[in-house]
């Protein structure tokens, strides 16, 4: 066993200082980093330990976390490698979520408006879950958690003009999805 002498303000105390306000910091992004990683698995359990998994993957690592860099951007490219490590490990992600038949069967009386909300976003969470991975990764860290394009840039490790063309293509995609579902709907209400 090694003998260890007390830390002193200069070999240690700061750094103390400094794990413990990153693993404060870590506690307040939990929300964000769990509605990317929902975004990107398009399951809560899945998402839920996706951000479990590189929570732990980052505690380990506190090391590695360069001072005077955005935390939640190191946190994101953390979701975002694991992801990316356990999809190549698994190959096939199994689908989760209620179809629209499903839930057009639970419709009655005043739940017919949240009936429609659900379908709705079960169309729009098919049309992201559709997008190619680089496209959906893209679109979840700008159009949901907010960061700007540099930022988003950043966290993949892309060009700035990759991470504007990615997002261009993934609203299109997104947009042209929805637009089939409404046309399919309507051509069903009149069939």
């Amino acid at each position: 066993m090694r003998a260890t002498r007390p830390l002193s303000m200069q070999d240690g105390w700061r750094e103390i200082g400094v794990t413990q306000q990153l693993r404060a910091e870590l506690v307040g992004l939990l929300p964000r980093l769990r509605r990317f990683a929902y975004g990107l698995t398009g399951s809560l359990e899945d998402g839920d330990d996706l951000v479990q998994g590189a929570c732990e993957r980052a505690l380990r690592r506190l090391d590695q976390f360069q001072p005077g860099t955005r935390f939640d951007s190191w946190m994101y490219r953390i979701v975002q490698n694991l992801w990316i490590d356990q999809r190549r490990a698994r190959q096939v992600r199994p689908e989760a979520g209620m179809e629209p038949a499903d839930l057009e069967a639970l419709a009655v009386g005043d739940a017919e408006r949240e009936l429609d909300a659900r379908l709705a976003l079960t169309n729009v969470q098919r049309a992201v879950k559709a997008l190619p991975d680089e496209q959906r990764a893209v679109l979840l860290l700008v159009c949901v958690e907010g960061l700007s394009y540099k930022a988003a840039a950043e966290v993949l490790e892309i060009p700035l003009g990759t991470v504007m063309s990615r997002l261009a293509r993934a609203r299109l995609a997104i947009g042209q999805a929805l637009e089939g579902e409404s046309i399919a709907a309507a051509s069903q209400a009149k069939g």
